[in-house]
């Protein structure tokens, strides 16, 4: 059990911050509020009380004798602020301890992220834009806003990300590793393509060929490196996972499609990741209307081979761009994933390509992996762990590739 501080700051977007403590109680996280005094007129202490099962820390002067002001940060695994309004970060970035909660983040000692909700006008603004980048430099986690609808009948850049992903990127950051590397924005200024889900074949207007991928693993590895500082787009086929909200989505189908979009995304892009699953075969003639049965036993396709989007994309690249491919075997064991992965690697011309075994369907929508990430001298890598932090592993390496190659 981690022990979590939730700060909530006074916007409107305080009320979200209820299902956020919700949320991690469900996973089993010890969690202390502490709300600012404005942020209790938009959410009452008895219900921050209620969810979290203990009582919510207001100011500096109750239970003096515990010392709040310093106990809270420096005990804590993770500070998490939801939502961090302009006027926190600017005083979280001017090194102010005017509450409990700006107290707490002096004095924390663990990973910190925040959240920032707000008009766009405010976000966008030169000051709070400074104030970003300074608690940045300092190691502070800051979560990009997404777009969307705003107070009033407002909508752009500036509103919370959903509970889900919030407490998404939380839990990884309990990972100190994970939570350092994100702080260091290693992957700022660059431009990183992924592809994510599985694709669909026609047969007719309503059936297909498609695969069990749910397209978990490759928004994860989206998630994690805009959380790294890159802009990201990220190629979806058929998703049955929530996108995160700070990345440029392309929706496709079909493996063709697939390959269309990824040609055209990766043109500019340093690296670019196939984490999707595209269909390896396609029906030679769909049908334009829908198939009946006939009443006789069943029905013969005829199939052909779609395109090798991973080859493609390695012979187009451009000097500098670095190519991560995946690969879903069902094979005996780790030496023979190994093996099949490298002669992969070598015959697709990637740089790195992951490896990992679905037999039993035990990896198909699933939180957890076990990956091998293989270059051309051999196995580089081997994660088992949730697929978010396997997905911030792959950008290691890729990292590590780009600075040895």
């Amino acid at each position: 059990m981690s022990r979590i501080v939730l700060g909530v700051s006074g916007g409107i977007a305080a009320y979200k911050a209820c299902e956020v403590l919700r949320r991690l109680r469900e996973d089993g996280h010890d969690v202390t509020v502490v709300p600012t005094e404005n942020a209790l007129r938009f959410v009452g202490e008895t219900t921050f009380e209620a969810l979290s099962g203990k009582p919510v820390a207001t100011d500096v002067f109750t239970r003096a004798s515990a010392i709040p002001h310093v106990r809270l940060g420096r005990d804590a695994d993770l500070v998490l602020v939801v939502p961090a309004t302009a006027d926190l970060i600017a005083r979280q970035a001017a090194g102010r301890a005017d509450d409990l909660l700006t107290n707490v983040l002096l004095t924390a000692t663990c990973p910190v992220l925040v959240c920032p909700a707000m008009h766009t006008e405010m976000w966008q603004h030169a000051a709070t834009r400074h104030n970003v980048e300074t608690l940045r430099s300092r190691g502070i986690v800051v979560l990009d806003p997404a777009s969307g609808r705003l107070a009033g009948p407002d909508s752009g850049v500036g509103r919370l990300p959903e509970p889900a992903e919030i407490v998404g990127i939380a839990q990884t950051l309990l990972d100190v590793d994970v939570a350092g590397r994100a702080a260091g924005h290693d992957l700022a200024g660059l431009s990183i393509v992924i592809s994510a889900g599985g694709t669909h074949e026609l047969i007719d207007p309503v059936r297909f060929i498609g695969n069990a991928s749910s397209g978990r693993m490759g928004v994860e590895i989206a998630r994690a490196a805009a959380l790294r500082g890159a802009r990201v787009t990220l190629v979806a086929a058929h998703l049955v996972v929530p996108v995160p909200s700070s990345v440029d989505v392309r929706t496709v189908s079909s493996t063709a499609d697939l390959a269309a979009a990824m040609d055209e995304a990766a043109r500019d892009a340093d690296i670019v990741v196939m984490a999707a699953a595209p269909a390896d075969f396609t029906p030679c003639s769909p049908s334009a209307t829908k198939l009946k049965k006939s009443g006789e036993d069943g029905l013969t396709l005829h199939l052909t081979q779609t395109t090798d989007v991973l080859a493609g994309l390695a012979r187009a690249r451009r000097k500098g761009q670095t190519i991560v491919g995946f690969a879903a075997e069902t094979l005996p064991d780790e030496a023979a994933l190994a093996e099949a992965g490298h002669a992969k690697l070598l015959r697709k011309k990637a740089d790195l390509l992951v490896v990992n075994d679905v037999s039993d369907r035990k990896v198909f929508g699933m939180p957890d992996n076990i990956v091998l990430i293989v270059d051309a001298a051999g196995v580089r890598d081997r994660v088992a762990a949730s697929k978010a932090v396997v997905a911030h592993r792959i950008l290691d390496a890729v990292i590590t590739h780009r600075a040895t190659s």
